[in-house]
């Protein structure tokens, strides 16, 4: 078949969010399995694009509010109450309409639309409509604006984060209702967006490529524990605070952590054994350089794609129920602890019987093979819908 990727952000030849390995994973699974793919979207400056022939680009676009400054946030604010959307769907403005309609109809023909995430389908959606389509619910995003609301620390940032959540829910609502067939990161959120059945949803498992992992290789820690993310975005920005504040007192002194990733601000008061590394050039070497790897999420939906990277390089992990959700096979290197006495005296253990010298880590290939062996069933499930109407 001949399918339309519709997304706000195109893959990339080095992807590093979630959010864009999901898209690459998705879009070389459905090329593996033979279909034509053209994408349709957004380049974010800096980035290469992972195949130009089949791509349709609307433009470069930095869609990242940490690293825009407050007139371009401001610009996108007036945008989104102007036209009754959310920020994050108001974005993609960028693009008018004429260029939207005429991108798709450079692909013509083709047999149906892959909607993927709400931002760009949702500012579109009477263009895309009138096609066959799927939708990819990345998060359940109306229910992660709620829970940033929740979380906001002044009325103002409560007031636009619930005007997010109310917008967002009806761009959900009729995505889910025009699609064939909807595919979500995780189980729970086929409920939460109303399409439990199993005739009109179906998981996506993800994989970090659909190239395997290297088989083990010894290593040489540097860190007994060490976090990496984009701390940034609020929802892990909470499992970031909840592991400095609740779980780093009840580790011993000696302890060597680090936090990679991009930070707004460094926590203050933080012990002397507690390293922030700022971005740092390879994510899988640092990855690699920790002895057990903390996966601390505690808010969002859809999947953790560092929980999956963690699981396929084989590394012994301590996780949260909310890192792992959305994840059906766990490796047995992987303790799982919601309290913070029980997820801090597995990290004690891990880093103990590794520091013995004890070996944890686990050939990560078959985690790999397992997930891909579901993204590409749980793939030909919705296209044979599609294709059925």
């Amino acid at each position: 078949m001949h399918l339309v990727f519709a997304t706000s952000l195109i893959p990339v030849v080095e992807p590093r969010s979630g959010y864009d390995i999901a898209n690459r994973v998705i879009v070389d699974a459905l090329r593996s399995m033979g279909h034509r793919v053209s994408v349709i979207g957004f380049l974010q400056p800096g980035a290469e694009m992972a195949e130009r022939g089949d791509t349709m680009l609307l433009g470069e676009l930095e869609v990242t509010n940490a690293k825009v400054g407050t007139a371009q946030k401001l610009r996108w604010l007036a945008s989104a109450l102007r036209r009754s959307e959310p920020v994050s769907v108001a974005k993609m403005h960028a693009a008018s309409r004429s260029q939207v309609r005429q991108a798709l109809a450079s692909v013509e023909p083709f047999d149906g639309i892959v909607l993927n995430s709400v931002q760009l389908p949702g500012a579109f959606l009477d263009i895309f409509s009138p096609s066959p389509c799927l939708y990819v619910a990345h998060n359940v995003e109306a229910a992660s604006a709620a829970q940033n609301a929740a979380g906001a620390d002044s009325a103002v940032s409560r007031y636009l984060f619930a005007r997010e959540a109310r917008l967002l829910c009806e761009i959900e609502t009729k995505l889910c209702d025009l699609a064939d067939y909807v595919f979500t990161l995780a189980d729970a959120d086929r409920a939460a967006l109303g399409v439990a059945g199993p005739e009109e949803s179906g998981v996506l498992p993800l994989v970090t490529s659909i190239e395997p992992p290297a088989p083990p290789a010894s290593r040489a820690p540097v860190f007994d524990v060490g976090l990496i993310g984009s701390w940034t975005w609020a929802a892990n920005r909470t499992g970031l605070d909840w592991f400095l504040e609740k779980i780093v007192p009840r580790l011993p002194a000696d302890f060597k952590i680090a936090v990679a990733g991009g930070l707004d601000d460094k926590p203050a008061g933080m012990p002397s054994n507690v390293e922030f590394l700022g971005r740092v050039p390879d994510a899988r070497e640092f990855i690699r350089s920790v002895r057990v790897v903390p996966l601390v999420s505690r808010a969002g939906t859809g999947v953790q794609l560092k929980s999956i990277e963690t699981f396929e390089l084989g590394l012994p992990a301590v996780a949260t129920e909310s890192s792992v959700r959305g994840i059906a096979e766990r490796p047995t290197n992987c303790r799982v602890a919601d309290d913070e006495a029980g997820f801090a005296a597995a990290l004690i253990d891990l880093v103990g019987r590794m520091r013995a010298g004890e070996n944890l880590d686990v050939d990560g290939r078959a985690f790999h093979k397992s997930q891909l062996s579901g993204l590409t069933t749980a793939l030909a499930t919705g296209i044979d819908r599609l294709s059925h109407g």
